[in-house]
């Protein structure tokens, strides 16, 4: 497990009061995840600061929530941003994101192969 992505602790944490439940939890991260990324997208297209604030913050939550601290981080930059209105480098802090959460996925598939082999 990368550490720089993903902290094994919060896994090992999540996946004792998940129990079974576990793969269910990872699925509905990376599905959520991806649907945050459309909207940051789109919000990126549209110049729309107020939905990228709300779309990073929400995102953000939940990548700390899992673990991913350099996704969370990069979320709470894109975050500040938005709240400023500062939306000329958001399309780079986005496609950051997006290459970290392609890690990130990565690796809870790879998690969640583990768990049910386990």
């Amino acid at each position: 497990m990368s550490d720089n992505h993903l902290d094994h602790a919060v896994l090992v944490t999540l996946q004792d009061i998940m129990e079974d439940e576990y793969p269910v939890l990872l699925d509905t991260f990376i599905t959520d995840s991806e649907e945050r990324l459309r909207l940051l997208q789109h919000a990126e297209q549209n110049q729309d600061a107020q939905a990228m604030r709300h779309a990073a913050h929400s995102f953000k939550g939940s990548c700390s929530n899992m673990g991913a601290g350099a996704l969370a981080e990069s979320c709470r930059e894109l975050e500040e941003l938005a709240r400023r209105g500062e939306l000329g480098a958001s399309a780079t802090l986005i496609g950051r994101i997006n290459g970290q959460f392609a890690i990130v996925r990565t690796l809870l598939n790879t998690e969640r192969q583990r768990f049910i082999r386990g």
